[in-house]
C-alpha cells in the first residue's frame, strides 16, 4: 500500500511542533496535486509530536548512531541485571548516565540550530532525559525513539527488568538406580538360589540395603542444605550489591535533576541577558541616529555663526568708515570757516 516516504516523515518529525500541522497540510496537498489520494490520507493521519518528543525526535532523525548506541546499552544492561552481575550493572549504569547526559545536551544543540524551535530555556529537556530512562528499561519505548516518531514523551518508574535469579532444583537421586541396593529381576533370583533361601544372610543383606540408602539420603540432605546455604550467601551478597547500585543511581540521578535545573536556569538567565543586550543594541542605534541629528544640527549652526560674524563684520566696517568719513567731513568745514 503507498504512503508516506520516510524522507516525508523524516521531514515531518524532525520540523518543530508549532510548524507541523502547517507542514503536515501542505504535504497532503502536493500529494493530492500530484494525483496520489492515498499517500494524501495517510500524510493526514500523521499526528503533531509534543516538544519533548520532538526533541527525542530530533535524535533519532540526525543522530542514528547515538540513539542506537543507546539501544545496545540498553540490551546489556537488561542482561547484566538478569545475571545479576554486580560490577558489571555499576558499569553499565555509570555508563548510561553519561549517554543520557551526552543525548540530552546533543538535543538541546540540535533545537538551538533549527529555524522556529523553542528558546533555549524553553526547552522540557528533563521530559528527553525521563524518555531516553525509558527507552533503557523498556523495548517497546526504544523502538518508539529509533522509529523517530515519537509522538509523547515517556517515563518509567524504575529502572531495568526485576532480576530475576535462576534456581537449580535438587532432587536427591530420585530415579537412578541405587548403590548396593536389593538386586533385581534374575540378580535376585539368584541370590535367593545360592543363598538357599537362609534366613540370616537374608536378613544382612535387608540392613545393609536399608543403611546403604540412609547414608545416601544424609549426604543428599547435606549437600541440599550446603546449596541452600550457599545461594541464601550469595543471594545476600546480590541483596547489598544491588542496594548499593540503587543508592549510587538515586545519588546520581538527583545529581543530573539539580544539573539539569541548574543549567535551564542558566539558559533563562542568558535568554534574558540576551533580550536586555537587545533591547540596549536597539537604544545604542537609536542614540547614534540622535548624535548623528545633533551633529549635523552643530554644524547647520556653526556655518550660520560664521556668517553672522562674517556680516557682522562687514556691518561694523561700514560703520567705521562711515564714521570716519563724517568726521573728515567736520574737519573740511571748520577748516573753511
Amino acid at each position: 500500500m503507498p504512503g508516506p516516504s520516510r524522507d516525508l516523515v523524516e521531514r515531518l518529525y524532525g520540523t518543530p511542533p508549532d510548524r507541523f500541522v502547517a507542514v503536515r497540510d501542505a504535504a497532503v496537498a502536493e500529494a493530492r496535486r500530484a494525483g496520489d489520494p492515498a499517500t494524501a490520507r495517510e500524510v493526514a493521519k500523521l499526528r503533531r509530536p509534543t516538544v519533548a518528543a520532538w526533541l527525542v525526535n530530533l535524535l533519532a532523525i540526525r543522530r542514528p548512531e547515538l540513539v542506537a548506541g543507546l539501544v545496545e546499552l540498553a540490551e546489556a544492561l537488561r542482561s547484566a541485571q538478569r545475571d545479576l552481575r554486580g560490577p558489571r550493572l555499576r558499569e553499565l549504569s555509570a555508563q548510561r548516565r553519561a549517554v543520557v547526559a551526552a543525548l540530552v545536551a546533543e538535543a538541546r544543540t540540535l533545537a538551538t540550530g533549527t529555524e522556529g524551535a523553542p528558546p533555549a530555556g524553553r526547552l522540557p529537556l528533563a521530559e528527553v532525559e525521563a524518555t531516553l530512562n525509558a527507552a533503557l528499561a523498556d523495548t517497546e519505548v526504544a523502538a518508539q525513539v529509533r522509529a523517530g516518531r515519537l509522538l509523547r514523551a515517556a517515563s518509567y518508574a524504575g529502572f531495568g527488568e526485576v532480576p530475576r535469579p535462576q534456581l537449580r532444583l535438587l532432587t536427591g537421586g530420585a530415579g537412578e538406580p541405587p548403590e548396593g541396593g536389593e538386586p533385581t529381576g534374575r540378580a535376585a533370583a539368584k541370590g535367593r538360589t545360592e543363598g538357599g533361601g537362609q534366613p540370616s544372610r537374608a536378613g544382612g543383606t535387608g540392613r545393609t540395603a536399608r543403611a546403604g540408602k540412609a547414608d545416601r539420603a544424609e549426604r543428599a540432605r547435606e549437600a541440599d542444605r550446603a546449596e541452600r546455604a550457599e545461594r541464601a550467601k550469595r543471594r545476600r551478597a546480590l541483596e547489598r550489591e544491588l542496594a548499593r547500585a540503587r543508592a549510587d543511581q538515586e545519588r546520581a540521578e538527583e545529581e543530573l535533576g539539580s544539573a539539569t535545573t541548574a543549567e535551564r536556569d542558566a539558559a533563562d538567565t542568558l535568554t534574558a541577558v540576551e533580550a536586555e543586550l537587545a533591547e540596549v543594541e536597539r537604544r545604542r542605534a537609536a542614540a547614534e541616529q540622535e548624535v548623528s541629528r545633533r551633529k549635523l544640527a552643530r554644524r547647520t549652526a556653526e556655518r550660520a555663526v560664521t556668517a553672522a560674524r562674517r556680516h557682522t563684520g562687514e556691518v561694523e566696517g561700514a560703520w567705521e568708515t562711515l564714521l570716519a568719513e563724517e568726521g573728515t567731513a567736520g574737519t573740511d568745514d571748520d577748516t573753511a570757516d
